[in-house]
C-alpha cells in the first residue's frame, strides 16, 4: 500500500499483480493544507497527518484489503526536530513560511552560493531545508540546543508508526545537505554552517524494511504490517513510474510542482548546470533525478480553490483551451510562490510588463497553462544543453497527465511528442519500490515493463 501525501491531500492506494498487470485499489482520501498559528506561522498538522494514516489503515481492514507492507511519500524539504524525550520542538513549519526570507545571505557568508551548488548540486529554493535550519538557528537557537534528532517529514510520519528512526535517501536529497556523489551527508558543510552534527545520520536506501507497526498503532488498526521505505520523496517515486526504460529518458512530474528532468548516473554540480537552475536530487537505486523545479499545478489549484471552486479541473482545462489571450508570465517568479491571491498575482504581473491582463477564470487559466508549456521549453531547452543529448519525447506522469489541453501546448511549444500517463504515478512508483524489495519482481526493468503492461497511455504527437 502507497501512502501518498501531498500539500493538499493523501490517498491510501493498495496495489497488487494480477496476470501480470498491477491493479490499484484506492482505499482513503483525505484533505490536507497548511496550517497556520496565532502568530502567523504556516505549518502542518502532523497529530492531524498521523490520524489519517491510521483512519486509512482502519478502512482497509474494514474492506478486508489488508497490505502486506506499506510505504510513505510525501513532498520534500520540511522536517521536524525531536528533543531527548522524542517530542517535537516546535511546529512541523511549512515550506511556504515566510521564515526563510534573507536567509540565502546568511547561509553565503559561511558558504559562498557557487561553492555551496559545487557541493551538493542543489539549485537555491528559498524555501531548501538549509534555509529552514538557518531560519531555525536565527529565530530559536533553543530548538537546536535541545534537538537531538531530525526527521524529515516521511521520516517522521514512519517513526510515529514503527519507532525507528530512519533518514532516507532521496527525501534527504532536497535539504541541500548531501554530498551527491557519496550519497552521504556533507557533515563539514553542516558544521561550517553550525548546525549540529548529531542530527545528520546514516542514510536509509528506499526498499529498506523498518519492521512491525508499533504496538499502539496495530491496536488501533486491527492489523500489522511491514513499513517499508519507498523512495519517499514523492518525485522520486513518481519518475520510478515513468513508462519506460530508455537510458536516455525526459519526464515531467505534474503536479502541485512540475519536476522535468533526466536521470543521471553522477551527479552534474558543473557551473553550467548551476548557471541553468537545475538540480541533482536522488533517485531510486542511488540515480540522480537531474531536473527543473517549475511552479506547476500550484498556480491552477489556487485560481480555481478561490475564485471557481465548483468548477473541475477537466472542464477549466476545456474552457481555457477556447481562449485567445497570449499573455505569459514566467512561473518561476517567487511572486507565485505563495500570494494571497494568486489570480490577483497574475494580473498584476501581466499590468506590469505590459500585457493583456486576464478577467476571467478561464483567461487566467489559459495564461497560466500557456506560460507552463513555454517554461518546459526552456527548460528542456537548458537540459539539452548542459547534457548534451537530445530527447526526442516527453513523457508526462501524475495528476497533470489529464490536462489535455496542457499537453497539447506542450508538445507544440516543445516540437517532442508527448507521452502522457500513468496519472496515479507517484503512488505506483512507491508501490513498485516495495514490491522489488519483497521479491514481486525481480529488477526494475522487470517493474517498468508490468507498468507498461497495466496503464495506458496518451500521445499528443509535434507538429513538426
Amino acid at each position: 500500500m502507497a501512502v501518498d501525501i501531498g500539500a493538499s491531500g493523501g490517498r491510501h492506494i493498495v496495489g497488487s499483480v494480477v496476470d501480470g498487470k498491477m491493479v490499484l485499489d484506492e482505499v482513503y482520501r483525505f484533505g490536507n493544507g497548511m496550517d497556520e498559528d496565532e502568530e502567523g506561522t504556516l505549518y502542518w498538522d502532523t497529530d492531524r497527518l498521523l490520524q489519517e494514516i491510521v483512519t486509512g489503515l482502519v478502512k482497509c481492514r474494514e474492506l478486508g484489503k489488508i497490505p502486506t507492507s506499506m510505504a510513505i511519500d510525501t513532498w520534500g524539504v520540511d522536517f521536524v526536530l525531536l528533543d531527548a524525550k522524542d517530542q517535537p520542538l516546535g511546529r512541523a513549519v511549512a515550506y511556504r513560511d515566510s521564515r526563510t526570507k534573507g536567509m540565502d545571505a546568511k547561509v553565503y557568508e559561511k558558504v559562498a552560493e557557487e561553492i555551496l551548488y559545487a557541493r551538493t548540486g542543489i539549485q537555491m529554493a528559498i524555501y531548501n531545508t538549509i534555509y529552514q535550519l538557518e531560519a531555525v538557528k536565527e529565530t530559536h537557537p533553543e530548538y537546536l540546543e535541545k534537538a537531538e534528532s531530525l526527521l524529515m517529514m516521511p521520516d517522521y510520519l514512519n517513526f510515529l508508526l514503527t519507532g525507528q528512526k530512519a533518514q532516507e535517501y532521496t527525501e534527504a536529497s532536497t535539504s541541500q545537505l548531501l554530498n551527491p556523489s557519496e550519497r552521504t551527508w556533507d557533515l563539514d558543510l553542516i558544521e561550517r554552517l553550525g548546525f549540529p552534527k548529531k542530527l545528520f545520520g546514516d542514510l536509509s536506501m528506499p526498499g529498506t524494511n523498518l519492521g512491525s507497526l508499533k504496538k499502539e498503532i496495530q491496536e488501533r488498526v486491527g492489523f500489522d504490517c511491514d513499513v517499508i521505505l519507498a523512495p519517499s520523496h514523492d518525485t522520486a517515486s513518481a519518475v520510478m513510474a515513468v513508462p519506460s526504460d530508455e537510458e536516455d529518458v525526459c519526464y515531467i512530474s505534474s503536479g502541485t510542482w512540475s519536476l522535468m528532468g533526466v536521470y543521471l548516473d553522477a551527479p552534474d554540480c558543473s557551473d553550467a548546470s548551476r548557471h541553468a537552475d537545475l538540480t541533482n536530487e536522488g533517485g531510486y537505486g542511488g540515480k540522480i533525478t537531474y531536473l527543473a523545479n517549475i511552479m506547476g499545478l500550484w498556480m491552477i489549484q489556487s485560481v480555481r480553490n478561490a475564485h471557481a471552486a465548483g468548477l473541475d479541473y477537466g472542464t477549466l482545462c476545456e474552457m481555457a483551451s477556447k481562449e485567445q489571450i497570449g499573455s505569459l508570465v514566467d512561473c518561476q517568479d517567487e511572486t507565485f510562490l505563495a500570494p494571497e491571491d494568486m489570480a490577483l498575482a497574475v494580473q498584476e504581473y501581466c499590468k506590469k510588463t505590459g500585457q493583456e491582463v486576464p478577467q476571467t477564470v478561464p483567461q487566467l487559466a489559459a495564461v497560466i497553462y500557456n506560460s507552463l508549456a513555454k517554461c518546459y521549453r526552456d527548460k528542456l531547452e537548458l537540459i539539452e544543453g548542459v547534457t548534451g543529448k537530445h530527447y526526442d519525447k516527453i513523457h508526462i506522469v501524475g495528476g497533470g497527465s489529464n490536462a489535455g489541453y496542457l499537453n497539447e501546448l506542450t508538445a507544440k511549444s516543445t516540437g517532442r511528442d508527448v507521452i502522457a500517463g500513468p496519472g496515479e504515478a507517484t503512488a505506483i512508483g512507491n508501490i513498485l519500490s516495495q514490491m522489488l524489495a519483497t521479491g514481486v519482481f525481480e529488477t526494475e526493468k522487470d517493474a517498468k515493463e508490468c507498468v507498461r503492461a497495466s496503464f495506458d497511455v496518451t500521445i499528443y504527437h509535434a507538429k513538426r
